[in-house]
């Protein structure tokens, strides 16, 4: 297989934070192998995880193996990098769980299935560190590491010095020497020669190369290439919403929520994620950007950034139900679509707008509109205020115009529990029939 230029590849994508001497020569020189670590503290990879997700799919891409490390044995201990406390400890049965969920999404990415000799592979420090003693490991790794070198990790003087903190626990402290030796055992076993991260793992990773270099000698070579963390052009950090974390199971976040998060990407970020989290070639992008720049209010970028991730991590399906959800609200959704909709991706569609409650017990016998907008709802104030936006055509139930003859039965229900009314253009209310 024919080798391309993975560094330049992340570089222009504004990918590559540091890297340590020789990654280019090592990489120009033959395939090779290179892990991600993964935390497996949850059922499901967050957007968060996608960074480092697109550097290995990149890396496939350029002929080299990936490797996904699910960090079962370090998910127990918990990285002290950029945490002010430590991590709640998994037991192994959901470890397992959590892994055999992780795999499943990383397939979307990388290529685990086919015969190529650079295909993509899952593995789990939990399985060489389980049986590994305490004195084994102390004797074994940790006379290779002076306390000196690890005191020295900006993960470590940060915690010890920062103000109102409590100190870092031994646990915490050995960590960055457990993932150290995930990679020696790596480069022995699999033939692993780069470590890659975010910029904030740049000391563990490293404690890696050089455990590798104190234990098999100055000949063994190992690598580390670290990316930027991801932040927002107004200061905020990435991934995160008020509702919590974005994660790939649409379970935790609808596919609509998901291509929402997307779609609503100031037009500086969507510029910087459009390279970061996409597959489309530099040329494309350069277009795309600059034709966004002539119309920005068309939002071309974010649109093109969501539909590729949303069909990615999602479906077509998926995206397709995501697009016609968004239309939703301004106007151009229909009836259709809006039956098209699941409970969660309903209740996402409609997140904030008001919510009122009516007894199905008057639905199931069937409602004058008039009085199911007045005396039950109370969307309106009074039946004169009704009758009269009735008559010019000013209130659809469920995306349908309706008039005073219309009456509201069981049928009318979506997922048989919502019914959807708007009030002019822009006043929608949610009624949920219970």
């Amino acid at each position: 297989m024919m080798l391309k230029n993975f560094v330049e590849e992340l570089r222009w994508r504004g990918m590559i934070h540091d890297l340590t001497p020789g990654t280019e020569e090592q990489l120009a020189a033959e395939m090779t192998t290179a892990y991600v670590g993964i935390d497996p503290t949850a059922d499901s990879l967050h957007i968060g995880h996608l960074v480092g997700i697109m550097m290995l799919k990149h890396l496939q891409m350029a002929g080299h193996r990936p490797l996904a490390l699910i960090g079962g044995a370090t998910g127990m201990i918990g990285d002290p990098s950029g945490k002010s406390q430590e991590r709640n400890l998994l037991d192994e049965a959901t470890l397992r769980h959590n892994q055999e969920c992780l795999k499943q999404q990383l397939a979307k990415f990388l290529d685990f299935e086919s015969e190529q000799p650079n295909k993509a592979m899952l593995v789990n420090n939990y399985d060489w560190m389980k049986s590994f003693s305490f004195l084994d490991f102390i004797r074994e790794i940790g006379k290779h590491i002076t306390v000196n070198y690890m005191m020295s990790k900006d993960s470590v003087k940060k915690r010890l010095t920062a103000e109102n903190a409590n100190g870092m626990s031994f646990t915490e402290f050995t960590y960055q020497l457990v993932q150290g030796y995930d990679f020696l055992y790596l480069y022995q076993n699999q033939h692993c020669k780069l470590q890659m991260g975010g910029s904030d793992q740049w000391g563990n990773i490293t404690t890696g190369t050089e455990l590798i270099r104190r234990k098999l000698g100055s000949e063994a070579k190992a690598f580390a290439l670290t990316c930027p963390l991801i932040t927002k052009a107004d200061g905020g950090k990435f991934g995160k919403t008020e509702s919590g974390n974005i994660w790939l199971d649409p379970e935790k976040t609808t596919a609509y929520a998901f291509y929402q998060f997307w779609l609503n990407c100031s037009d500086d970020d969507a510029a910087k994620y459009v390279k970061i989290f996409t597959l489309m070639e530099r040329h494309e992008i350069d277009s795309l950007i600059e034709e966004h720049q002539k119309e920005p209010h068309l939002r071309l970028l974010q649109k093109a950034l969501a539909r590729e991730i949303t069909l990615r991590v999602h479906s077509e399906e998926a995206l397709q139900l995501a697009e016609e959800a968004s239309q939703i609200l301004f106007g151009k959704g229909t009836t259709e679509a809006l039956r098209k909709l699941d409970e969660k991706t309903l209740l996402s569609v409609f997140e904030g707008v008001p919510n009122v409650s009516v007894e199905h017990t008057i639905i199931a016998q069937g409602t004058d509109i008039t009085d199911f907008l007045t005396t039950h709802s109370q969307i309106f104030a009074s039946k004169g205020e009704a009758r009269r936006m009735l008559k010019d055509n000013g209130v659809s139930i469920n995306k349908e115009k309706v008039n005073e003859t219309s009456q509201l039965g069981l049928p009318d229900l979506l997922n048989d529990r919502y019914i959807l009314v708007q009030k002019g253009k822009k006043n929608y209310y949610l009624v949920s029939v219970s």
